[in-house]
């Protein structure tokens, strides 16, 4: 897939008020300083598309973003650390919950894990809810370059090993980045593409 345009629409803390068009949404969330708005740059090659901070839980809101004028990227605030009051920390797992339930364009999020780190009981348990609740979505592991190749693999190997030993029947899709290398960028997008076309295919004779 070839980026033409990639343009932002709006934020909020309420799905209801989300863009109401008939496109397809993926949503992008993870631990906060897990590389999310670098990497959001990067696919839509857009420097400052999505604001980057040294300071984790920037983003704060429901972000859309729409791509070549068909689908929408959505970057939702990230879980876990953040400088906030525990106050907006419910007030942000409320919207998000809400945004994943109840949004019906939703066709498939992306669970951002910074690879440099062993399997974290929060990313766990947040992948086993959306499993639940049966939200589709694929992990995409960030900071590849700060690895060597046989310790990505090992690590990904003990992801989605932990994932298999809990309720799992397989492994989820997943894709190995790095937003200052550009590595996986290809891959995500082609994923989104051929996603795209089902949902196209799909809506034709079932509108939203």
């Amino acid at each position: 897939m070839k980026i033409k345009s990639a343009d932002f629409v709006m934020s909020n803390s309420d799905v209801a008020k989300c863009p109401n068009e008939p496109l397809p949404e993926y949503a992008f969330i993870g631990r906060s300083n897990v590389g999310k708005s670098s990497l959001i740059n990067m696919l839509t090659d857009k420097k400052n598309l999505a604001k980057t901070s040294g300071r984790p839980g920037k983003t704060q809101l429901i972000n859309h973003f729409k791509i070549n004028e068909n689908w929408f990227l959505v970057d939702l605030p990230g879980y876990g650390y953040a400088r906030v009051s525990k106050k907006d920390k419910k007030t942000f797992q409320k919207y998000i919950t809400n945004y994943f339930l109840q949004r019906q364009q939703l066709v498939c999020s992306f669970i951002l894990i910074d690879i440099r780190h062993k399997p974290q009981p929060i990313d766990l348990e947040f992948m086993q809810w959306m499993g639940e609740n049966g939200i589709p979505f694929a992990i995409v592991f960030t900071k590849a370059d700060k690895l060597k190749p046989l310790a990505i693999q090992r690590h990904v190997t003990d992801y989605l090993q932990h994932l298999l030993n809990e309720v799992w029947e397989e492994a989820p899709q997943y894709f190995i980045t790095s937003s200052s290398k550009k590595t996986g960028r290809d891959e995500l997008l082609d994923y989104i593409d051929a996603v795209n076309l089902e949902y196209f295919d799909a809506s034709r004779n079932n509108p939203i």
